[in-house]
């Protein structure tokens, strides 16, 4: 996942944004109030850089526009490692003692709020992590992917690290899972993957016979691979770790391209005769995004997925001359509104795309901590997903 840098609120505990998390049991503005008894457990942010801790926490009441979610399972984001490091302080993120992340999550509604029309108890659903209000001119629009007073699950509100959720604005937020897709499977989905999909066939238009460079095959880069190659792309993964190129091949790369033993940009322009028609930046670092604009070829398309880190402070120099010269465009994407969902859900039934594919991994909420731990310093590989709450 990639989290906006605005408009999301800072997560605070006991804050007064209108989603803010309180542990005493005080409403906030949308109602997403606590209940005084201790049956919910959750991996708890408690300092920068220290391990989670895993407790009973307050449950959840349930909003009039809310749904309560017993979670199944919720993916692991490099998201909510940036958060958890502190490394989004610049931004104005800084989770804070309390805080509850994860938002690449699904499970099962057990409660419903008076005003949710779409949603009952029993439902399974897969909860977007780019949430809207509904009332702002884009959510009006079909767009609440970018609302104006946009939400985030264990950012904005308490998230999937907890056994139990509170989604406000359900009947926008949720996104009913088909039997046959499973949890896991479905956890990697609510952010990698249906923000991938987003921006590979919504924002690019990825069309068949073209290339597609993708810089970074972590979940995001492996996620692009798997959705280009199903809309009949030639893709080609760049990353540093063998691995990942591995797994890469494994999930729709036609080619692969290893830094740290050649020049990515000369071998994607030797690979495609000119250059790639779609890059794609999943990282989000000063040299991956360079390195995607420069392996295009006239008239090209770059497609920006990741966030930059503290080194960049959301600011990467780009060869402007170049873009202007070859009639470059830079694409950016965020999530993927819930409404767009359909369409990828199908993709996965048929077999077209597989997020499973890219699942290396489970854990429970005490096993969240040793994958920090390898995202440090860039070891993990591909989606490990919690799902074990007791």
């Amino acid at each position: 996942m990639r989290l906006p840098p605005t408009p999301i609120r800072r997560y605070t505990n006991g804050g007064t944004g209108p989603h803010a998390l309180n542990f005493k049991g005080r409403a906030t503005a949308d109602g997403l109030d606590f209940k005084e008894d201790s049956n919910m457990k959750a991996a708890v942010f408690e300092a920068t850089k220290k391990p989670l801790v895993v407790k009973n926490v307050p449950d959840p009441e349930c909003a009039p526009n809310a749904a309560i979610i017993k979670t199944a399972a919720n993916g692991i984001c490099r998201s909510d490692w940036h958060a958890w490091s502190g490394d989004w302080t610049w931004m104005g993120l800084a989770a804070q003692p309390g805080a509850i992340l994860g938002h690449e999550f699904c499970g099962t509604v057990i409660e419903t709020g008076k005003e949710v029309k779409n949603f009952k108890k029993g439902d399974r659903v897969v909860v977007p992590f780019s949430q809207g209000d509904g009332t702002c001119e884009y959510c009006r629009n079909g767009q609440s992917n970018v609302c104006l007073n946009a939400s985030l699950p264990g950012f904005s509100y308490p998230g999937g690290f907890g056994s139990v959720v509170a989604v406000p604005v359900a009947d926008m937020n949720l996104v009913a899972l088909p039997e046959s897709i499973d949890f896991v499977e479905a956890a990697g989905m609510g952010c990698r993957f249906m923000t991938s999909y987003h921006g590979v066939v919504d924002r690019a238009q990825v069309r068949p016979g073209e290339w597609v460079a993708v810089f970074g095959c972590g979940g995001i880069g492996l996620a692009a691979i798997n959705i280009a190659a199903a809309c009949g792309a030639n893709v080609i993964g760049v990353d540093l770790d063998s691995a990942k190129l591995e797994l890469a091949k494994g999930v729709g790369a036609a080619h692969i391209v290893n830094a740290k033993k050649t020049d990515p940009v000369q071998a994607v322009l030797d690979i495609t005769k000119g250059g790639a028609h779609v890059s794609v930046d999943a990282l989000g670092i000063a040299t991956t995004c360079r390195n995607g604009i420069m392996s295009l070829r006239k008239q090209g398309r770059h497609l920006q997925i990741g966030l930059t880190t503290t080194a960049e402070k959301g600011e990467i120099a780009f060869p402007v001359d170049r873009m202007v010269t070859m009639e470059l465009q830079v694409i950016a994407t965020l999530g993927m509104q819930a409404s767009h969902y359909p369409g990828m859900l199908q993709m996965v039934e048929s077999g077209k795309v597989s997020p499973k594919a890219m699942v290396t991994g489970t854990c429970d909420l005490a096993g969240i901590n040793k994958i920090f731990e390898e995202m440090n310093t860039f070891q993990n590989v591909g989606v490990t997903v919690c799902n074990n709450y007791n």
